[in-house]
């Protein structure tokens, strides 16, 4: 039997008085697209830090392939790009790339960087360019870029879509698509329902510190007598 890639037990989280997350229950199987959605303040990047060991459980326990959360090894086959990527802004395009491999023990490879580049839209010459001079777009490619190229099992994307053109969207759920197909698994946040319904073999609704919701988009829609998963939605959290 296959390891979830994620699993989520009793997950709690406290700020002071604020309880955020309130004994989360949520797993992941190994390949998938999974869709984490909610209104801001909902505890979805609390869950994500608390994931990558960023700050300590309040209650509960959280697995990566089998393996407790807060082990280093555990983190090894995890990409992650976080909502607001901010890159080192005096290192150029082709420097923060070839420090993020290098963390990772992987060489910088010109051909794959460039064949990434060109499946993200980002201008070649961003690699030679500082950081400093990219607008939102640029940047959230770079960090896509950065992410994908180190070709992990599972990926955890907080709102990848942030600052895309359309263009650049629509190439990105190819990359996406892409890396379901070759058997990585993929945990992304976003407000866009319809990519959600688009790119997720399944989803959960994470709501006031809880799960609302957990299933397919299609049962979303039918669990809560809607036409779209926008209207099941705003009816799952009323």
């Amino acid at each position: 039997m296959n390891l979830p890639a994620l699993r989520f037990r009793q997950v709690s989280k406290r700020y002071g008085a604020a309880s955020v997350l309130r004994g989360v229950d949520l797993e992941l199987r190994a390949g998938e697209c999974f869709g984490l959605v909610g209104v801001n303040g909902a505890g979805k990047t609390s869950l994500i830090k608390c994931l990558l060991d960023f700050c300590a459980l309040d209650g509960g326990d959280i697995e990566i392939f089998g393996q407790p959360h807060h082990l280093p090894a555990a983190r090894q086959p995890l990409g992650f790009l976080p909502e607001r990527f901010t890159p080192p802004y005096y290192l150029t395009g082709a420097d923060f790339i070839r420090y993020l491999l290098s963390l990772q023990g992987l060489a910088y490879d010109p051909s794959a960087v460039h064949a990434m580049l060109a499946a993200l839209d980002l201008d070649q010459d961003a690699l030679k360019r500082t950081v400093r001079s990219y607008s939102k777009g640029m940047t959230q490619k770079l960090g896509l870029a950065a992410c994908l190229l180190a070709r992990k099992p599972l990926y955890v994307l907080d709102e990848p879509m942030s600052g895309l053109d359309p263009k650049a969207r629509a190439l990105l759920k190819d990359q996406l698509r892409a890396l379901r197909q070759n058997g990585s698994t993929v945990f992304l946040t976003s407000h866009a329902l319809a990519d959600v319904d688009e790119l997720c073999d399944r989803m959960a609704i994470l709501h006031d510190g809880g799960i609302r919701f957990s299933g397919t988009p299609a049962e979303c829609r039918a669990r809560f007598g809607a036409q779209t998963l926008e209207q099941a939605f705003l009816t799952c959290i009323a």
